[in-house]
């Protein structure tokens, strides 16, 4: 069995597409799941699904060896970022090297880096005028948004879009392509 954590800062609906997707898996399973806000919606969802959650400060996610305790006691194989709004530690991103996965609501190498996230990256697409955008699911190294490219999926941006209409068609791409990346990487 390959177990998962799942980091996460928000509502979390590519978490929950996520734990949906591995709920009867026959050899993967979503064994934790990780914020650093403790309101976050992602913690009434690990609660529902009855998995093992952890609200860590700054602080808790920079301490190596409570970080490592954590990860080990639940034998976690992969971190999936569903957006997580705090760099992951270069300790963590060593020890498991190319097992960090990331979502991006763009088509890097555009619009990412730090800072570059959510509706910030939504407006500067449109800022951009540009014509298409999408997702890129990555692997996480030391720097934001530079690890390798898994997968890209693009979508058209219509001259009536919006931040919040792009963010809406990138979602639904997140939801139909991230737990198939994620099972893709895994089984590899």
């Amino acid at each position: 069995m390959k177990h998962i954590a799942i980091f996460a800062s928000g509502n979390g609906s590519n978490a929950q597409v996520i734990i949906n997707h591995f709920k009867e898996h026959p050899h993967i399973k979503v064994s934790l799941v990780l914020t650093n806000n403790p309101s976050a919606g992602v913690l009434k969802i690990a609660q529902q699904e009855k998995i093992i959650s952890a609200i860590l400060s700054k602080d808790a996610l920079q301490d190596e060896a409570n970080m490592s305790k954590i990860l080990k006691a639940l034998q976690i194989d992969y971190i999936i970022l569903a957006g997580f709004l705090q760099k992951v530690p270069d300790f963590v991103v060593q020890q498991y090297k190319n097992k960090i996965v990331n979502i991006h609501p763009a088509l890097l190498p555009k619009y990412g880096g730090k800072g570059m996230y959510g509706q910030k990256v939504h407006e500067a697409v449109i800022a951009d005028k540009a014509t298409q955008t999408g997702i890129t699911i990555h692997l996480v190294n030391e720097k934001y948004d530079d690890g390798t490219i898994i997968l890209q999926k693009k979508i058209a941006i219509d001259a009536n879009d919006t931040p919040k209409t792009i963010a809406e068609k990138v979602q639904q791409l997140e939801h139909a392509w991230y737990s198939q990346a994620i099972e893709s990487l895994i089984n590899n």
